[in-house]
C-alpha cells in the first residue's frame, strides 16, 4: 500500500473523528437541553450506540453511493485527498462558529469539486455529467430539503399521537404505524435484493460498457447474458423472506448456469494483482503509459485459457499455473494469491442476497415501539397519570430515543467515510470492487466516529438544543425518534443524508406542534443558508486544494 493511500486513510479517519464531535450535538442536544443526562453522560451514551451500529448495518449502501459519486475515470488519490482536506476544513470552520452544517454534504461536495478540478486540469473543459454521477448527486441534493421535511412530518405525527389522552386510541395508532413500517421495510428489502442481484450479475457494469462501445459484439453479448440471467433469477426473490438466501441461491443455481461467473471472478483477481484499473487510468492521462497497460492486458489474456479449465483441474492447479505465468513465486505472496482461487459462486450469491436482509433492524425498531407502548400503559392505565410521573417517563424514554438516533447517526455517517476509503483502495488497485472492502475499514470507521462523539461539540449543542426551540422531554423523545426513523429509512435507500438536517427538521416539527411562533425562524433561516452553501463552498475549497497539491507534485 502506497504512502499516499495511508495518508488518505488517516485523513479519512480524522474526518470521521471530526464528524463525530461535530455531529455529537445531533444525538445529544435534546437529551442535554432537557437535563436527562449531563453532557459527559450524554456523549458516552451516544458514542456507545454510534459503535453499536457496526453490528446492525451490513449492506453499506450509503458507503457504496459515496464511493460512486464520481465516475471511476476521474477518481485518483490526489482527488480523494483534496476532497478530504476541503471537508475537514469546512467541518472545523462550521464547528468553530457553532453552525450545524452537514458533514455528509461537505464530504460529497469536496469529492465532486476535487474531481471537477482534476478533470479541467488534465483534460480541459469536461461536461459536469461526465465527471460525477448525476443521479447520485441529484438524490443527495433533493434530500437536503426532503430529509428535514420527512423528519419534521414524522416528529409532528409522533408528538400528536403522544399527547392524545385516549390511551387505546394512542396504542391503536402506534400499532397501525408498526404495520405500515413492516410493509415499508419489506419494500426496501425487495428493492435491495433486486439491486444486489444486478450487482452480482454486473448488469450496471456491462450496461456502461455497452453504452460506450455499442458496436462491440463481445460487450453486447455479456450485457445481454447478464440481463437474461437477472430476469431469470428475479422471480425466486419472492421466497427470500420465507425460505432465506440459501434456498433462493439454490433455486437460482438450478435454473441459471452460474459457472461462467467463475471465470469473471478469476479475471478480477488477476486484474487486481496486475493493477490493471490503475494502469488504465494512468494511460488515460498519459499516453506514454499505454505500453505498460498493453503489457498487463496481454498477460491477462494469457491467463484466460487457464481460467476456462478451472472446473476440470480445480482451484490449486489453476492458481499454480497463473502464479507461474505472473511470476508470483514468493511463498507468502503465493499462499495469499492462491487463496482467492477457491471460488464458490453459490456462497457468493447467498452473501450478496443476505446483505439486503433488514429484518434485524426492523425487530430492533419493534422492540423500541413495544417499550414505548408498555411505558404508556404503565403510566396511564396501571398507575394514575400525573404531570410528574409523565415527565419522568419521557425522561427515561429519551434515553431510548437518543440511543436510536445515535445508531442511525453511526450507521449513516460512518458509511460515508467507508465509501471514501473504498474509493481510495480501488483507485490504488488494492481492491477491484467495493464488495471487496476489507473488514478493518468499517470497524475503524465506526470506532473513529464513536471516539469523535466522545469529544463532544458543545457550541453546536447550544444551537440545536436551545436556539431553535425550547425542547421538553416529551418533545425530545418525539424529535429523536423521528430523526432515527428518517435515518433508518434513508440508509435503507442508500441515500447519504445529513443527520444535522434530519434532527433540525424534527426539532422544528415538535416546536410547530405547540405553535408556529415557538420556532425561532430567524435561526432556522441561518441554518438553511449554511445547508445550501455547504456543497458549493466545499467543492470550491476542494478544487483549490487539488491545485495546491498539484503545485507540490502530489
Amino acid at each position: 500500500m502506497s504512502t499516499l493511500v495511508i495518508v488518505i486513510i488517516v485523513l479519512a479517519l480524522v474526518f470521521d473523528y471530526i464528524n463525530g464531535f461535530h455531529d455529537a450535538a445531533n444525538s445529544i442536544a435534546t437529551v442535554v437541553s432537557t437535563k436527562v443526562l449531563t453532557p459527559l453522560q450524554a456523549v458516552l451514551w451516544a458514542a456507545m450506540f454510534n459503535f453499536v451500529a457496526f453490528f446492525i448495518f451490513k449492506d453499506h449502501a450509503v458507503a457504496n453511493t459515496i464511493a460512486k459519486t464520481v465516475i471511476d475515470t476521474y477518481i485518483t488519490l490526489p482527488v480523494i485527498m483534496a476532497g478530504l482536506i476541503a471537508a475537514i476544513f469546512w467541518n472545523l470552520l462550521t464547528w468553530w462558529y457553532g453552525i450545524p452544517s452537514s458533514s455528509s454534504h461537505t464530504l460529497i461536495g469536496g469529492f465532486a469539486g476535487a474531481a471537477l478540478a482534476h478533470a479541467y486540469w488534465v483534460k480541459g473543459w469536461v461536461p459536469f455529467g461526465e465527471v460525477v454521477e448525476m443521479d447520485k448527486i441529484s438524490k443527495t441534493v433533493y434530500f437536503i430539503l426532503l430529509a428535514p421535511l420527512i423528519g419534521m412530518i414524522i416528529s409532528i405525527f409522533i408528538t400528536l399521537v403522544t399527547i392524545r389522552r385516549n390511551i387505546f386510541g394512542k396504542v391503536a395508532l402506534i400499532l397501525l404505524s408498526s404495520v405500515a413500517l413492516y410493509f415499508l421495510f419489506g419494500s426496501f428489502m425487495n428493492t435491495k435484493l433486486e439491486d444486489n442481484l444486478t450487482k452480482f450479475y454486473k448488469v450496471d457494469k456491462y450496461k456502461k460498457e455497452f453504452a460506450k462501445h455499442p458496436e462491440d459484439e463481445a460487450v453486447k453479448k455479456k450485457y445481454d447474458k447478464a440481463i437474461a440471467n437477472y430476469v431469470a433469477s428475479k422471480p425466486f426473490l419472492k421466497d427470500y423472506k420465507s425460505e432465506g438466501g440459501e434456498y433462493v441461491a439454490k433455486k437460482i443455481g438450478e435454473s441459471v448456469e452460474l459457472d461462467y461467473l467463475v471465470e469473471g471472478k478469476l479475471k478480477d483477481l488477476v486484474s487486481k494483482k496486475l493493477k490493471i484499473e490503475k494502469a488504465k487510468k494512468d494511460a488515460f492521462y498519459d499516453k506514454s503509459m499505454q505500453p505498460i497497460l498493453d503489457e498487463k492486458l496481454a498477460m491477462l489474456d494469457e491467463c484466460k485459457p487457464i481460467f476456462k479449465n478451472y472446473s476440470v483441474v480445480g482451484a490449486d492447479s489453476t492458481a499454480h499455473a497463473v502464479a507461474l505465468l505472473l511470476g508470483v513465486t514468493n511463498i507468502g505472496d503465493y499462499e495469499k494469491f492462491a487463496k482467492g482461487f477457491k471460488v464458490d459462486i453459490h456462497k457468493d450469491l447467498v452473501k450478496e442476497l443476505d446483505r439486503a436482509d433488514n429484518r434485524f433492524l426492523l425487530m430492533c425498531i419493534y422492540a423500541v415501539i413495544l417499550i414505548f407502548i408498555l411505558s404508556y400503559i404503565y403510566c396511564e392505565v396501571i398507575k394514575t397519570p400525573t404531570a410528574n410521573r409523565m415527565a419522568n417517563m419521557f425522561k427515561k424514554l429519551q434515553l431510548l430515543s437518543s440511543a436510536a438516533f445515535s445508531v442511525g447517526h453511526g450507521g449513516n455517517d460512518a458509511q460515508k467515510v467507508m465509501g471514501i476509503i473504498g474509493a481510495a483502495l480501488i483507485a490504488n488497485g488494492t481492491i477491484t470492487d467495493f464488495k471487496e472492502l476489507p473488514n478493518w475499514v468499517p470497524l475503524a470507521c465506526y470506532a473513529a466516529i464513536g471516539l469523535g462523539t466522545l469529544s463532544g461539540g458543545w457550541k453546536i449543542i447550544k444551537t440545536m438544543g436551545t436556539k431553535i426551540t425550547k425542547v421538553t422531554p416529551l418533545e425530545g423523545v418525539s424529535a429523536e425518534t423521528a430523526g432515527a426513523m428518517t435515518l433508518f429509512m434513508t440508509e435503507q435507500m442508500g441515500i447519504p443524508v445529513s443527520t444535522t438536517h434530519t434532527i433540525t427538521g424534527a426539532i422544528i416539527g415538535v416546536g410547530a406542534t405547540k405553535r408556529l411562533s415557538a420556532v425561532r425562524w430567524g435561526v432556522t433561516r441561518s441554518l438553511l443558508i449554511a445547508w445550501i452553501i455547504t456543497i458549493p463552498v466545499s467543492a470550491l475549497v476542494a478544487g483549490l486544494s487539488y491545485m495546491i497539491l498539484g503545485l507540490f507534485g502530489i
